[in-house]
């Protein structure tokens, strides 16, 4: 599973989760039974040649509509900020589904 992340930096311990519109950077974070194999980050989303599975965002009202058309998961991460904290909520599937 990869997962998309809009950052505000590109330090995995430090950057936080931001809105879509805000992010400087985008994660994205590789999970694989359980655990996390490899983080990326790239200044332009177009950069990204990975095939994204889910794309994580802040709140309910992020424009996720090309998401979506890409047949991409949108999941909420209301309280997780870091990536940590966003791969153990995922993990623990306490990530909310977009409620549209």
């Amino acid at each position: 599973m990869v997962l998309l992340l809009p950052m505000d930096g590109d330090e995995p311990q430090e950057s936080e989760l931001v809105g879509i519109l805000e992010a400087a950077f985008w994660a994205t974070v590789e999970v694989e039974e359980g655990r996390v194999i490899e983080i990326n980050f790239f200044q332009d989303r177009s950069q990204i040649d990975a095939t994204l599975d889910a794309v994580i965002v802040k709140s309910n009202y992020e424009p996720v509509m090309e998401f979506i058309d890409n047949q991409m998961m949108v999941l909420v991460a209301h309280t997780q900020r870091t990536i940590d904290d966003i791969v153990e909520a995922y993990l623990f599937r306490e990530l909310h589904d977009l409620a549209l």
